[in-house]
């Protein structure tokens, strides 16, 4: 049985930050990981360059039954504390737009700096380890690994949510979370491509690979970014953001030209320009591939001229508000995120750790507290994952 102060679970973004910090307060600290890689979710986003943050990461772009929660934890550790430490290390980023923060390299970089931070800490890193069993012992926790026992004055969870199967996600936080009787809010896939069947699913498979700049709305949520047309229904920064507020059932409506109030410009264009070609004409605003199969869709065609108000209006409503409902989302398999998971009414909002069980912690994914799209999820997992590691 060996004796340590810290047991991190889960060495990715935020556990990677806890175990640091905690290490640095002089804490010996474990970190233990099942797979044989670490970092992976970090090593995978932004295309391999990581978008590590945003720069207007702020309560108002987090999901969660409690919107206050995240308050606390973002206050005590900023977006700008985490860019002071990538510049420390001499990291190279940049601005993509919408202030989400890139590596000007590689995603592998920050994995290096947090992997740097808990060496300089002292941390010993245990990959390729099961945990097996975890138990109250006495006023501390025992737990059993499949590289030996260990007697833990704090045990803290950060073994994330369940999406990309592929790179080890597990249901492991939300198994120990109920052992220790604490409430889950049911969880599902987050920041995910939406899917179609039937006529719209041939619509968008007969579309794939076109893109077009939309604002995607869902009930009175609304966001304006890339939409793109796949095999299985639409994908891009709008849909996976919409994702998030989407519930199974739920209409979403697309406007394909925001910029432009179709309806007034078609009915202008007809005065002005009556001998074109209506699918000419569109088609100086969206792909020539899309203005064509919706033009097909509502049975329009011909030169304005030849064009009645209420085909126009037709047309204008199609562009304006085309309204669906997706059949589901593609799961887990492509989801960034998973929204839900450990209930804040348990935690510490100021500390993370369990209120009715003292050295239990849990941080990042695994809680439910859910960013928008663009660094966001990472921001929150340095900031749990900083918080937790200034209390465990």
């Amino acid at each position: 049985m060996h004796d340590v102060d810290v047991i991190v679970i889960g060495a990715g973004a935020a556990g990677m930050m806890c175990a640091a910090q905690a290490g640095k307060r002089g804490r010996e600290v474990v970190l233990i990981d099942h797979a044989k890689k670490i970092g992976e979710k970090i090593r995978i986003s932004g295309g391999g360059r990581c978008n590590f943050t945003n720069l207007y990461a702020g309560p108002d772009a987090y999901l969660s039954q409690n919107p206050h929660f995240c308050k606390s934890a973002l206050k005590q550790y900023t977006q700008y504390d985490f860019i002071e430490l990538v510049k420390s290390y001499g990291i190279a980023f940049h601005e993509k737009k919408l202030g989400q923060l890139f590596c000007d390299e590689s995603a592998q970089q920050i994995i290096d700096m947090l992997l740097d931070e808990c060496r300089d800490a002292g941390v010993r890193l245990a990959t390729e380890t099961e945990v097996q069993e975890i138990s109250k012992d006495g006023d501390k926790y025992k737990l059993i690994s499949s590289q030996g026992e260990y007697r833990v004055q704090s045990i803290v969870i950060a073994s994330g949510g369940l999406s990309i199967p592929k790179i080890g996600a597990t249901k492991f936080a939300y198994q120990i979370a109920e052992q220790f009787g604490l409430n889950i809010i049911a969880p599902y896939a987050a920041l995910v491509p939406l899917t179609f069947q039937n006529e719209l699913l041939d619509f968008c498979k007969e579309l794939s690979g076109v893109s077009v700049d939309a604002n995607i709305s869902c009930g009175q949520v609304s966001f304006r970014e890339g939409l793109l047309f796949t095999h299985r229904g639409l994908s891009g920064p709008s849909i996976l953001q919409i994702s998030s507020y989407w519930s199974s059932g739920a209409e979403i409506m697309v406007n394909l030209l925001p910029d432009q109030d179709m309806a007034a410009y078609l009915k202008g264009q007809k005065h002005q320009q009556p001998k074109i070609d209506v699918q000419k004409l569109l088609s100086e605003m969206l792909p020539s591939r899309l203005v064509q199969k919706i033009c097909d869709e509502v049975q329009i065609k011909g030169r304005l001229a030849e064009l009645s108000d209420k085909d126009l209006m037709l047309l204008a409503r199609r562009l304006n508000q085309w309204t669906i409902i997706p059949s589901g989302t593609e799961g887990y398999r492509t989801a960034e995120v998973t929204r839900g998971g450990v209930d804040t009414d348990a935690l510490s909002s100021k500390t993370m750790e369990v209120k009715q069980h003292p050295g239990l912690f849990f941080i990042g994914e695994a809680v439910d507290v859910t960013g928008h799209l663009g660094g966001y999820n990472f921001q929150w997992a340095w900031s749990s994952g900083y918080v937790a590691g200034q209390y465990a």
